[in-house]
Order: structure tokens, then C-alpha cells, then sequence
């Protein structure tokens, strides 16, 4: 192969020998010669990443793509040893090297150039020189990612093409399957959010309350449960009606809320009942000062569509320092047991199990 003038226009006129090695070819029993003459931009259509070399090892012409990937920058004249780097078979260092592995598939590089590894494929042309033809290979798809090759970097009959395309639709389902289960994954977290809030006041509900527990209780950390119930709540509902309230309830939650630490579980247990647990406070003055404070929020008046609610709270604790073996059920019964010690003892009051 070589590039011979006509016209002023560039021609590549291939042609296979009737004798020698890679000349011969043989149809019906006999050899046939055979010439082609392409111009310049049709073997770079059919051929965009070939590279052409002169017999000293010099480049002489390449196709579009390999200029893409060299990243727009001229190869005509340089030495081809030093622009690639042979992977395999390793020891082809020279032309000579080429030659005698020509029509061997070859793994090569080109250096300097992250993302660059081919296949190829080396011919020799009508002169002295080589034809390399060359292609990604299994490393395809990094490869137009690195050098954002598109269709029209490869030849129209490659079937890169089309494993191009198969690898964007690839990537087109997994995309949508990660966005479906992302949704359904957040579905999933909200109908559990959901089964374990109170709709109300939005603070945790009895499951929640009993998950938690149940894991406190098998734990080796300390804590504290405090039964908070409202004194003269059901005045409220017989006075101003269901909708004060709830009003109140939603107010009450606020309350708890403020008055209670991050990792602190507020529930809502029942019509007016709440129960905190508080990990890792178990000095009993702490509790108590806890208690004080809800008791004389929950003690001042509480507005609600111009009218004025007024409630109390009367509360009971237990600690889990107390029990040889902590079982929820019976610190529930407990906490519950001291929070009606503090109704009978006045109400707006709070009381320690046991104390």
C-alpha cells in the first residue's frame, strides 16, 4: 500500500501480489492478482483507525479516530515504537519484529494516552511499508467514555455500532430499574414511618414504642421510663369539643418534644398518655427535674381558637437499674403503677417506682 498522486488528489492503491506470502490467493486452484485503488477519505471511512507505516518504522498516514484519540495531535513522521508500545506479543520492538508477526493479532498502547488499548492487526502494503488496522477490543465502552467517541468515529459496517447502542439501552434500564427501586425503596421508609407515628401529634406510637423498649431492655445500656398522663383532659373534650382536643394533644406533643433530648423516644400510647424512654439517665434527681419542668409547662393555660385549655400532668418513672432482669412489660406496668401514685397523692406531681 502507498499513497501515490493523481490528479492532486491522494490515492491508496492496494493490491495483492500473485506470488509470495501474503500475495497469493488462490480461487478455483489457481492464484489471482488483484488491484484496488482507494482515495484517502474512503479508506478513512472504512478504516478510521488505521495507521500506516513507512519500512523504517516511521508513521506515514492514520486514520480520524486514531487522531481523536491522540487527542488532536499530529503522528505523521514519528516513530511508531515510540507512539505505541507493543503489549503482546511483548518482544516486537522493531519493524523487523512487526514483520514477522504479520497477520498475528496484536495488543498494543499508545502511550502517553490513558484509555488507549487495541487489537490490531498489521498487513503489509504494495511497497515496503505495513498497514495496522486496530479496534478497542474489550475495552470498548471506557474508551468512548474517555475519548467521547461516537458512531462516527467507527466504520459504518463495525458492529460497534450497534454494541454501542446495546450498551446505552443497557444502561438506560438500569438507570430506570435504580430509579424504580429508589421510589419503591422510599415508599417502603415511608410506609414504615407511617405504621410507627402517631397521625395526630406525629410522635411515635405504641409499636414503635414497644420496638424500642424491647431493644433497650435486651441492650446493656441504662435508661429510664417516664409515663406521662394528663389531668383534666376529658373537660377539654366535654367543654370545647374533639377539635380542642386535639389541638391540646398536638400542643402537649410540642411540649415533650422541647423538653426532651435528641435520642430520647416520645410516644404517644394512648387518648391522653405518653410515655418517654430516656437513654442513659438514671440519676433520679435528673428525672425528676425532667418531670418538674413538663409538669409546670403543661400546667400553664393552652390557647385554642380563642378559647382557653387548661390541663395538667401527673407522672411516673422507673429505671432500669432496679431490675435484675429488665423486662418491658413489667417496667411499662411499673412506670404506669407510679404515674397513678402521683394522681392519688394530688395530682401535677411526678413519683419513682419504688422510691
Amino acid at each position: 500500500m502507498r499513497i501515490l498522486p493523481k490528479d492532486g488528489v491522494s490515492i491508496w492503491q492496494v493490491w495483492l501480489e500473485s506470488a509470495g506470502k501474503w500475495g497469493a490467493q488462490m480461487t478455483n486452484g489457481g492464484p489471482r492478482n488483484r488491484r484496488t485503488v482507494l482515495h484517502a477519505d474512503a479508506l478513512d471511512l472504512m478504516m478510521p483507525m488505521h495507521v500506516h507505516l513507512s519500512d523504517a518504522g516511521h508513521i506515514t498516514g492514520y486514520g480520524p479516530t486514531i487522531l481523536k484519540v491522540a487527542g488532536g495531535m499530529s503522528l505523521i513522521g514519528q516513530n511508531f515504537f515510540q507512539v505505541f508500545e507493543m503489549r503482546r506479543p511483548a518482544d516486537v520492538l522493531t519493524m523487523s519484529d512487526l514483520v514477522a508477526n504479520l497477520g498475528q493479532r496484536l495488543n498494543l498502547s499508545m502511550r502517553d494516552r490513558p484509555g488507549a488499548e487495541f487489537r490490531g492487526l498489521a498487513m503489509p502494503d504494495a511497497g515496503a511499508g505495513v498497514l495496522l488496522n486496530m479496534s478497542f477490543g474489550i475495552d470498548l465502552v471506557a474508551a468512548v467514555r474517555t475519548h467521547a467517541l461516537t458512531d462516527a468515529d467507527f466504520a459504518p459496517t463495525d458492529l460497534t455500532v450497534e454494541m454501542l447502542y446495546l450498551v446505552e439501552a443497557k444502561h438506560a434500564v438500569l438507570d430506570e430499574f435504580k430509579r424504580l427501586n429508589s421510589r419503591l425503596e422510599g415508599a417502603r421508609s415511608e410506609a414504615e414511618e407511617q405504621a410507627l407515628t402517631d397521625t395526630l401529634t406525629g410522635l411515635r406510637n405504641r409499636r414503635a414504642l414497644d420496638i424500642v423498649l424491647a431493644a433497650a431492655c435486651a441492650g446493656s445500656q441504662e435508661f429510664a421510663l417516664m409515663h406521662v398522663d394528663l389531668d383534666h383532659f376529658k373537660a377539654v373534650n366535654d367543654s370545647f369539643g374533639h377539635a380542642a382536643g386535639d389541638g391540646v394533644l398536638r400542643e402537649v406533643a410540642r411540649v415533650l418534644r422541647t423538653e426532651t433530648r435528641l435520642g430520647d423516644t416520645v410516644a404517644r400510647v394512648g387518648g391522653d398518655e405518653f410515655v418517654i424512654l430516656l437513654p442513659k439517665m438514671i440519676e433520679k434527681f435528673r428525672l425528676v427535674q425532667v418531670a418538674e419542668r413538663i409538669i409546670a409547662r403543661l400546667g400553664q393555660p393552652i390557647l385554642f381558637e380563642g378559647v382557653t385549655c387548661h390541663i395538667g400532668a401527673s407522672i411516673g418513672m422507673t429505671i432500669s437499674t432496679g431490675y435484675t432482669r429488665r423486662d418491658a412489660d413489667r417496667m411499662f406496668a411499673d412506670a404506669d403503677q407510679a404515674m397513678y401514685a402521683a394522681k392519688r397523692a394530688g395530682r401535677a406531681q411526678a413519683q419513682v417506682f419504688g422510691q
